[in-house]
């Protein structure tokens, strides 16, 4: 990290920190010539983002390839109505640059792989990871080990909340504490199980806090440590982590030595999809519908996504009470199975064929794709 000189004007917005010892003009020029690149510009990205330009980390790097949706609102804090449609990280840009012009911005309007994970983060200081999905954070981990960077992980997920340091030079990496993703389907995702919109910024700003430190060379990092965040009980806990020397990234004898599918890792090349005759689309279930055939039509979501919306003519199954319903069923009689986005629904949809419901099939989409494409007046969430 390059240390940089400081304008009169830059002097004055940073007085705050010049006050403080443990900052001081020789700490707000470390913070100056730093630069932070962070992985997702959603929830986490957000606060992240906004407090470490407040604080005048001299350049940012923005990974985003998505677009504003009317759901992200009420969490990513950097966009606002009228922003919906437009790129992430062009909005964010705008705002950022709002916050602090003495802050430069590098924009990655791409989906981070194992083709430009390499390229995109060799040139930062720190990662930080405001990513969502294990596939990602998996990508994120390896890429900050091979090029000997710290990485600042959070995540988060309803009420509960995770935030750590993972530098293999000094301690655990994430494999340490994760060696293997979870099967596919069985975490589901803040778009499918929902997240306090308050979180992400709790967790962010934790985020945010550990890069300062670990640019000013101050305090205690998380390092070697997992805090763990429960909003409901508003209680944190900490967790020691130790380093895996049979770690296949970053122990003694280090298996992978270059980017890998994580894809494939994370089970997402690796199931089997159902027939294609076993996938409906919205227009097909309503062509269905309407022909008068009998089916059974079965909503595994939750009981109180259930009270959201569903499907005239539905009946709620909530996928924990899946299998034992079977035993009621005829297994020549067609079933349709739906859920939010088409992901319960898929796997649901094998427990069936399993079982030997052959003529059992399921939304692609979920009901969301439903509300979109057939019945507007079906709310979505």
């Amino acid at each position: 990290m390059a240390e940089a000189t400081l304008s009169n004007e830059e002097i004055l917005r940073y007085s705050r920190h010049l006050l403080m010892p443990e900052v001081g003009v020789a700490g707000q020029r470390r913070l100056k010539g730093a630069s932070v690149l962070i992985v997702g510009a959603g929830g986490l990205g957000a606060p992240l983002s906004l407090y470490l330009a407040a604080a005048g980390v001299g350049r940012l790097g923005l990974v985003d390839f998505d677009q504003i949706d009317a759901t992200n609102l009420h969490r990513q804090v950097l966009f606002t109505q009228s922003d919906v449609g437009r790129p992430k990280v062009e909005v964010a840009s705008e705002r950022l640059r709002g916050v602090n012009p003495h802050v430069e911005l590098r924009l990655h309007e791409a989906r981070l792989t194992s083709a430009n994970a390499l390229e995109i983060a060799r040139d930062y200081d720190i990662v930080a990871d405001g990513t969502d999905n294990f596939a990602t954070r998996y990508l994120v981990n390896d890429t900050c080990v091979l090029l000997g960077k710290p990485n600042v992980y959070g995540s988060i997920f309803r009420f509960d909340g995770q935030a750590s340091v993972f530098d293999a030079s000094r301690g655990p990496c994430y494999r340490c504490l994760y060696p293997e993703p979870p099967p596919p389907g069985l975490v589901p995702s803040c778009a499918e199980g929902g997240v306090l919109g308050i979180l992400p910024g709790i967790i962010g700003l934790i985020q945010a806090t550990e890069a300062v430190k670990l640019i000013l060379g101050q305090g205690d990092p998380l390092i070697g440590r997992l805090l763990l965040f429960d909003a409901l009980g508003m209680t944190f806990r900490e967790l020691r982590l130790e380093k895996n020397p049979g770690c296949p990234v970053c122990g003694e004898q280090p298996a992978i030595r270059e980017l890998i599918d994580y894809e494939a890792f994370c089970g997402g090349g690796a199931i089997e999809e159902p027939r294609e005759e076993s996938a409906l689309s919205a227009s097909e279930l309503k062509r269905l519908l309407e022909s008068g055939e009998p089916i059974r039509l079965v909503d595994i979501r939750e009981p109180h996504e259930f009270e959201i919306c569903r499907i005239e003519g539905a009946s709620l199954v909530p996928q924990g009470r899946l299998a034992q319903t079977l035993e009621d069923w005829d297994p020549e009689f067609p079933v349709v199975l739906y859920c939010h986005h088409g992901v319960r629904s898929r796997g649901a949809l094998r427990t069936l064929k399993s079982a030997g419901f052959l003529r059992a099939q399921h939304l692609t989409g979920g009901i969301d794709a439903w509300s979109r494409l057939v019945d507007p007046s079906v709310p979505r969430y």
